[in-house]
């Protein structure tokens, strides 16, 4: 009877932690409606039980306090889903690194870039502009910059170690210079206020840090951006 009972146990297990995953994830998607639509001090805990479908105690039961929860709307929006790999562990980020011609490289960081801000770009408003007045959201938003330069840098080192820089140019400067022509803030000039597609946007993002940051000696023909 016993090993009955433990067998049962070890089969509902599973779906167990499916339903919980789906809940949360539930959570997260409705919490992160809210925080685009009102703004994150206007949203509350109770207000996302509501969106979500959810008792009050479910959301605190997940996340425990509204800046963890703007941290893991933050982490599923930028990732996609809710495995906890950092971006410099995605395969998408890793066949960035690996692609051995820089003008694709940097072409395939673009169409990476505009996918996760369609994801994101609203929400990195939302931090972004709530950073000053809250010390929680101040963090977050200061771990996102070092995180995304990180990020980007590496990306640079890679084009060093080819030698596919523009000879004027050091890691430091080319991160500097990828790092702003990729910065939130100009999706949200360009998309979110002056109406560009996110194609439009991705199109001119990479023929610029092409631009910019490659050789030109050592460029070959452009050939077709790719999509994501």
């Amino acid at each position: 009877m016993a090993e009955s009972v433990a067998a049962s146990r070890r089969y509902e297990s599973p779906r167990r932690r499916q339903q919980a995953a789906a809940t949360r994830r539930d959570i997260l998607h409705a919490a992160q409606r809210l925080f685009e639509q009102q703004g994150y001090p206007a949203t509350t805990m109770a207000a996302v039980a509501v969106e979500a479908g959810v008792a009050l105690k479910t959301v605190y039961v997940a996340l425990d306090t509204k800046s963890g929860l703007l941290r893991a709307v933050w982490d599923l929006a930028l990732k996609g889903d809710q495995d906890v790999a950092p971006v410099a562990a995605r395969q998408w980020y890793r066949e960035v690194l690996d692609e051995p011609d820089p003008e694709r490289q940097l072409r395939l960081n673009a169409s990476n870039a505009r996918v996760v801000k369609e994801r994101a770009g609203a929400l990195m408003n939302v931090i972004r502009s709530s950073a000053a007045a809250d010390p929680d959201v101040g963090a977050l938003w200061d771990l996102i910059q070092r995180d995304f330069h990180a990020n980007q840098r590496t990306i640079v080192e890679t084009l060093h170690a080819k030698g596919a820089l523009r000879p004027d140019l050091d890691v430091a400067r080319a991160t500097d210079i990828l790092w702003t022509l990729n910065h939130p803030d100009l999706w949200q000039h360009l998309v979110a206020e002056r109406g560009w597609t996110p194609e439009e946007h991705e199109r001119w993002f990479a023929d610029t840090i092409c631009d910019q940051l490659l050789d030109p000696a050592g460029r070959a023909k452009p050939g077709p951006t790719p999509r994501s």
